[in-house]
């Protein structure tokens, strides 16, 4: 007999047996939003981003349930989730600022701020720092080209953003 959630049973402290689930919360977490979605791989985008909204980010241990319930291999689910950037595999900070890369905000000095945001956060693009404020992304436009440079704080997109203002954007993010 398969079950749909991994179960297995233990005694409990009076010898009687119990059912109790053993899977880890991601793959329940992917199982139970694919179920939503009726296990339908053309809701797979859907699917993804409701995970990673639930978790934080699209865990490993998430994607042979997802596979399963959706009746995919392991590595269509795999592709998907690493050909779009927006899905992360591990969590992201508190914020997220999102700089743009793109050749109006490189003509603007993007390089160079960003270079500023890496040595004043003493963190990589695509990393987060130590206290878990704040992660920084590279992206390759924001769609604000007349304002450039560009960067996106969490939701909101933010132009002519210079190293002071900038450094006033972080402090907002620490606090």
């Amino acid at each position: 007999m398969e079950f749909t959630v991994r179960q297995c049973h233990e005694l409990d402290m009076s010898g009687k047996h119990t059912l109790i689930d053993k899977s880890p919360r991601e793959a329940t977490a992917a199982r139970e939003i694919a179920l939503r979605y009726g296990n339908q791989p053309d809701a797979l985008l859907e699917i993804l981003h409701d995970l990673q909204h639930e978790l934080g980010c699209i865990p490993e241990a998430a994607l042979p349930a997802l596979a399963k319930a959706l009746n995919r291999s392991r590595a269509e689910i795999h592709g998907v989730v690493t050909f779009y950037h927006d899905f992360r595999h591990e969590a992201a900070g508190r914020h997220v600022i999102r700089l743009c890369r793109a050749e109006a905000c490189q003509s603007m000095k993007a390089n160079e701020l960003i270079a500023m945001v890496e040595r004043f956060l003493q963190v990589r693009l695509g990393q987060t720092t130590a206290d878990g404020a704040i992660t920084i992304q590279e992206v390759f436009c924001l769609g604000n080209c007349a304002l450039a440079p560009a960067v996106m704080v969490d939701d909101r997109v933010v132009g002519r953003v210079d190293a002071a203002r900038m450094e006033k954007i972080i402090a907002e993010c620490r606090s």
